[in-house]
């Protein structure tokens, strides 16, 4: 398997390695076999080993959404559901609106996007213009009785 040869107080010392299992080996020096366990000193690592505990998110540090379709997006006000620019407004203050009624066009990553009413009434405000860029959950259109 290995040979060596060491020279030991001028004595000259063949050395080979014939069986080795785990710490356990059979070894011939000059012709003579020993049975022999072997001592090992496990060198550290130069690079430590970083143990992290598992991370558990806090209940204050998940994000709260803004915007939830199946629900009423506030008293009377139509929100932005995702970011994006405003196209084309559909209504003006005074006008009278049905639910599904399409109030504004938004563009969000080059896409048109058709914001409806949840709800019916008369348009008591319009809070952006064409043009505005809007964040997710910003309130667009204000709906009242």
């Amino acid at each position: 398997m290995n040979e060596f040869s060491f020279t030991i107080h001028g004595t000259k010392y063949d050395v080979r390695l014939t069986e080795l299992e785990g710490d356990k080996a059979k070894i011939m020096v000059n012709g003579t076999e020993y049975q022999v366990l072997l001592h090992r000193d496990r060198p550290q690592p130069k690079t430590p080993r970083l143990v992290r505990a598992k991370a558990v998110p806090a209940a204050e540090d998940v994000p709260v959404k803004t915007y939830h379709p199946a629900e009423p997006k506030g008293v009377g006000m139509i929100k932005a559901p995702l970011p994006g620019t405003v196209l084309k407004l559909m209504v003006k203050p005074g006008d009278k609106v049905a639910r599904g009624d399409t109030v504004l066009v938004l563009e969000a990553m080059k896409m048109e996007n058709e914001i409806r009413t949840d709800r019916a009434g008369m348009v008591k405000s319009v809070l952006v213009a064409a043009g505005t860029a809007v964040l997710e959950g910003e309130a667009l259109v204000e709906i009242g009785e």
